[in-house]
């Protein structure tokens, strides 16, 4: 009669494999539906030691996760059932701290360490620690090529070990562990990018609100202003501002243009200036500038003056900053047709003068506010006439660039405010017709990377 131990074996052995085979099958299912199901990264980390004790058949399983500045900590714990399990939980939670406590204490010893020397040194310090009670098993948990823990079972006695089969097992559980912590920072961050992009909405608001809502009505002058941002808040900046604090009529905070006829004989100041940088912080700086300029206006100085105190008042606080700004003021009074400005290192505007259809720049000597603290300021004048337009404008419609990375320039700003003026007469057709010249020379698909403002003022044939 044949030996039957062969094919006892062989079912024991089919057996086994099929055992094995469900364990894969149910811890795929459930780190998926772990996966799916959780939405707090410490009640997943809370499954995975009690989830590869399980489906390796260990007495215990441990998850350790590297901190910054070489701190190791034990995350999770589990032992399984037994009678004395709460002292066996109890004895191997304080030799794997104190495992951890010696590891760190390892590195700090020694040279700087690698990122792999955390590994080493933690089982260095385990294998010390637990003896001959305990034997374990290490598996890596690595997020985005940087290990971020490990990943242990431990068996008791000399006896425990863990088949190629096992090992794969936990290197399993290991990765999907990395996938959780992963995706966990990525929320985290994506948490912080929608509180940043709302703080950037309201900073976006803020801004435009602080920017004149329109053109005030100025006997014999058309007016309009547009800004581009480049980004949801930027640096450019313009403004209108009554010279006059017994004639403001209207938002007593400024937070629109007033418009009242009874201003409309009144001088007012035009301001276009441009912070250094962009983003949030060239944003507080344009909301300093404004909020210090339209203060220095009402003391009725002149515009060379204003700048000098302007620059005298902001310069502690940009020098700490690191940036600086440009600024050209002016101040226009409709009744004597004259506008008075001064320049600090900002674009000087261009004056295209009707009669003879030749641009010419209106430009002073002066420094950057906030470049030195005794800057000086020049003044001028030009007296205008009807069909005048003088167009103020900052660098992000020069600097704008094209595919190739072509400028529009100097020459081509000329080109665009000598078709427009001698072929429009009101402010907002030549302002539509210069924007959309820029934007066609950059492209239909293409962003400019710097803010674009530009204010129109045309004086008017009935001026």
């Amino acid at each position: 009669m044949a030996d039957p131990s062969p094919i006892f074996a062989l079912k024991e052995l089919v057996a086994r494999l099929n055992r094995e085979q469900y364990k894969v099958q149910d811890l795929l299912g459930s780190l998926g539906f772990a996966l799916r199901s959780f939405k707090n990264l410490t009640q997943f980390l809370e499954l995975i030691p009690l989830m590869v004790s399980r489906v390796t058949d260990a007495d215990g399983g441990a998850l350790v996760l590297f901190q910054t500045g070489n701190r190791i900590r034990l995350e999770q714990l589990h032992c399984q059932d037994a009678p004395d399990h709460a002292q066996r939980l109890q004895d191997l939670r304080r030799r794997i701290e104190l495992a951890a406590r010696q590891a760190e204490l390892a590195l700090r010893e020694g040279p700087d360490p690698n990122p792999g020397d955390r590994s080493a040194a933690l089982d260095r310090a385990l294998a010390v620690q637990l003896g001959n009670q305990w034997r374990f098993f290490g598996a890596p948990i690595w997020v985005q090529s940087e290990e971020r823990g490990r990943l242990y079972v431990f068996g008791e006695g000399e006896e425990a070990s863990w088949s190629q089969n096992l090992q794969n097992l936990v290197r399993l559980v290991a990765d999907q562990t990395a996938v959780a912590i992963e995706n966990d920072a990525l929320t985290v961050e994506l948490r912080k990018k929608e509180r940043l992009d709302r703080e950037l909405e309201i900073g976006a608001e803020i801004q435009l609100r602080l920017l004149p809502r329109q053109a005030p009505t100025i006997q014999g002058v058309d007016l309009a202003a547009r800004c581009k941002t480049a980004s949801r808040v930027g640096g450019d900046y313009y403004d209108f501002i009554p010279t006059d604090r017994d004639r403001w009529v209207g938002d007593p905070a400024g937070r629109s243009a007033p418009t009242s006829v009874g201003c409309a004989t009144a001088p007012w100041s035009i301001a276009i200036g441009d912070v250094m940088g962009k983003g949030v912080p060239a944003g507080l700086i344009m909301t300093m500038t404004r909020g210090m300029l339209r203060a220095e206006v009402l003391n009725r100085h002149s515009p060379a003056r204003i700048l000098q105190h302007l620059n005298r008042v902001m310069y502690d606080d940009l020098e700490n900053s690191h940036r600086f700004v440009t600024l050209f003021y002016s101040e226009y009074d409709p009744q004597t047709r004259i506008l008075s400005y001064s320049n600090a290192a900002h674009h000087p505007p261009l004056l295209w003068r009707q009669a003879t259809g030749r641009v010419e720049r209106l430009d002073t000597a002066g420094m950057l506010i906030g470049l030195e603290a005794d800057s000086h300021y020049e003044d001028a004048q030009e007296v205008l006439q009807p069909g005048d337009t003088v167009i103020y404008y900052t660098d992000g419609l020069t600097d704008a660039a094209d595919r190739r990375g072509n400028r529009f320039d100097d020459d081509r700003l000329m080109d665009a405010v000598r078709w427009g003026c001698a072929n429009y007469s009101s402010a907002q057709d030549i302002l539509d017709r210069l924007f959309a010249t820029v934007e066609a020379f950059i492209g239909p698909d293409q962003r400019n990377g710097d803010d674009m403002t530009a204010i129109i003022l045309r004086v008017t044939e009935g001026a």
